[in-house]
């Protein structure tokens, strides 16, 4: 299998409800994303997609969505105290925001509609929260 990949850098604040430890608290992280995507076969030019394909359906949505923004979980018991310092910069979240709930999420949500048409897929996204910590999720093909 031949695959294409690009990642970005982000920065987000975060917080893991109920973690044990230091994460508990609000703080952020400077994020790179890889995204790994996959095609059936190649384009007539040899490419899974290009690359700036992927900038553009992938790397923005992260940019728009999530980029100095703050990720909370809609169960967090601090949302509604967050929400009343700065609502704009907050972005709910379906899942406590850990870097493997972060990229299962852009596997299995955003990137099926971002890739949408494309014919292509994204099996792999790695979510790097330091140089030395990362979370990986893959699709089983």
């Amino acid at each position: 299998m031949i695959t294409a990949e690009r990642y970005h850098d982000i920065s987000v604040g975060h917080r893991v409800a109920g973690h044990e430890s230091k994460c508990k608290y609000l703080h952020g992280h400077n994020y790179r994303i890889h995204f790994v995507v996959a095609a059936p076969e190649l384009d007539s030019i040899g490419r899974v997609m290009d690359f700036s394909v992927i900038k553009e359906k992938l790397c923005m949505w992260l940019e728009d969505n999530y980029d100095h923004k703050f990720l909370m979980w809609e169960h967090d018991p601090l949302l509604e105290q967050m929400k009343a310092v700065d609502v704009l910069s907050i972005v709910i979240t379906e899942f406590n925001p850990t870097a493997e709930n972060i990229a299962k999420h852009l596997v299995e949500q955003v990137a099926i509609y971002q890739l949408s048409g494309t014919g292509c897929i994204l099996i792999e996204c790695r979510v790097e929260e330091t140089r030395k910590c990362l979370a990986t999720y893959k699709i089983k093909l």
